[in-house]
């Protein structure tokens, strides 16, 4: 079986890794002994893997390119996010910890839950790879799938996103069809000690994440009719919380990574965009206080992508405003107020207008009680942007862009892309602020509004937002069937 492992992540066309091991697994998940394996001992690792990299590098990232964070001052470790930048070596390591961590074990344990008939088990398992893969496409567009774990083949071809996304949606439906409500699942930190019936409902809001991600590209209208007929979503958060301890290694990944001290620095880095605090001060939303700290002055104040304000001496560190993170702060797969958002869509697409508004409606109070507000104070959001059927994607993608900065940041950046709300305004980045001067005049940007970073990617362009990764570097330099990159600018599928 050990070989079998080391096949696999050959196959993959990668090189392991190391990677912090959260919550102090008992034994490694990638080298258990051949006797003990079971699901039980892989997937706690892979699943808490999988939330490392979501909860931390893809929430950086997709904070950066969603223009929800800015560089605070003085600090450059996430400038180049900033400017729009995505390189092949930045996204490396936790492309390998995915496929190495994630994709190897939750394949392995959903083979030995396929042989032993533990259908649940089977169920999260496949919710994972699928999760893995989607985030694969939204990143570089294709990627190794249909060869990805074929132990013979060192150099496994890259499948379209769309034949990826067919064929996660295929593999959620046959585990869908296996698992009962009642059926047990193995160990694990999302669901510790539910039944499979919590995990039918997840399984099915990620399909609706998939279809309704694709929907622009391939006619799924009927594969969502019959999915949003069922209606069996999670009726909370699906997230991880309460196992989060205020330790190396055992705390919130993007607490520890921005705001702990264990590992001896007390660097900072990410800081409120102008353009998300111009977007909520407009219509006076209370969000903002519960995902972001008042700055030094007791103010809430956002900066410029594209600059780490050096040359300024009057924008020093406590002058921007830094995330609301706590050690024990929630790491968010999916919530309530993304299904509804999805809904309020689909109904606008295809169903009621009346419909359409109610999901809407209760997508954004589902985002204020997500931020431990009560859903009556969602009333001046919901007035600023009334829901309108005429004009959907700017109210859903613009309020989807608002909700989904304190909960998930990488989804937001998705759906920015396939929306295309928030765009961008006249204003540019240079434009509010002058790197040699300091002059700032936040004025010229519009609530609502994107804009130009003030240093941004040339080979991307002005007024354009990040579309696509370069290919990890760990895969370029071992599959030879790594594809040449595009360009920066070309769309995933399901964004064209």
């Amino acid at each position: 079986m050990k070989k079998y492992i080391l096949a696999t992540i050959v196959a993959l066309g990668l090189v392991a890794t190391s990677c912090d091991s959260y919550l102090d697994i008992n034994e490694n998940p990638n080298s258990p002994a051949e006797n003990n394996l079971d699901p039980s001992l892989l997937f706690p690792g892979a699943e808490l893997a999988f939330c490392n990299s979501y909860g931390d590098y893809l929430r950086i990232t997709g904070g950066y390119f969603a223009q929800y964070y800015c560089q605070f001052f003085g600090t450059s470790n996430y400038l180049d996010y900033s400017q729009f930048s995505q390189s092949a070596t930045r996204s490396s390591t936790t492309y390998t910890n995915l496929c190495v961590r994630v994709l190897n074990n939750m394949n392995t344990a959903a083979n030995l839950a396929e042989q032993s008939e533990e259908w649940g088990t089977y169920l999260a398992c496949k919710v994972f790879k699928a999760a893995t893969y989607q985030i694969f496409v939204d990143c570089y567009s294709s990627c190794p799938y249909s060869e990805g774990m074929d132990l013979n083949n060192l150099t496994p071809k890259y499948d379209d996103g769309q034949e990826v996304y067919e064929g996660i949606l295929a593999e959620l439906d046959d585990a869908l069809s296996k698992a009962n409500n009642s059926d047990a699942v193995c160990t694990n930190y999302l669901f510790s000690g539910e039944r499979a019936s919590v995990w039918i409902k997840l399984a099915n809001a990620l399909k609706l994440r998939i279809l309704m991600r694709m929907s622009n590209a391939v006619n799924v209208q009927s594969q969502l009719a019959s999915l949003i007929a069922e209606d069996n979503f999670p009726t909370e958060d699906v997230c991880w919380e309460g196992i989060w301890t205020n330790a190396s290694g055992q705390a919130n990944p993007f607490y520890q990574e921005e705001f702990a001290t264990y590992f001896g620095s007390n660097q900072q880095n990410v800081a409120l965009n102008l353009a998300l605090m111009k977007t909520m001060e407009e219509c006076m939303d209370a969000r903002e206080e519960a995902f972001f700290n008042k700055n030094d002055n007791g103010n809430y104040w956002g900066g410029v992508s594209g600059t780490n304000f050096t040359t300024s001496s009057t924008y020093k560190s406590g002058y921007f405003c830094r995330p609301n993170m706590a050690y024990n702060s929630p790491v968010y797969f999916i919530t309530r107020a993304e299904v509804e958002f999805f809904l309020a869509e689909y109904y606008a697409r295809y169903g009621s207008a009346s419909e359409a508004e109610a999901h809407y409606k209760a997508a954004v109070e589902a985002s204020f009680e997500s931020a431990g507000l009560a859903a009556s104070q969602a009333e001046s959001v919901l007035a600023a942007y009334p829901f309108s059927v005429s004009d959907y994607k700017r109210v859903i993608g613009i309020q989807k862009w608002v909700a989904m900065s304190g909960t998930n940041p990488f989804e937001g950046y998705c759906e920015l892309r396939r929306l295309k709300y928030p765009t961008f305004g006249s204003a540019t980045g240079d434009q509010i602020y002058n790197v040699l001067t300091g002059a700032y005049d936040e004025s010229v940007l519009q609530a609502g509004n994107l804009y130009t970073p003030i240093s941004y990617l040339n080979l991307l362009g002005a007024n354009k937002v990040l579309q696509r990764w370069p290919y990890p570097s760990s895969s370029q330099s071992t599959n030879s069937n790594t594809p040449n990159f595009t360009n920066y600018d070309d769309p995933i599928f399901w964004a064209e």
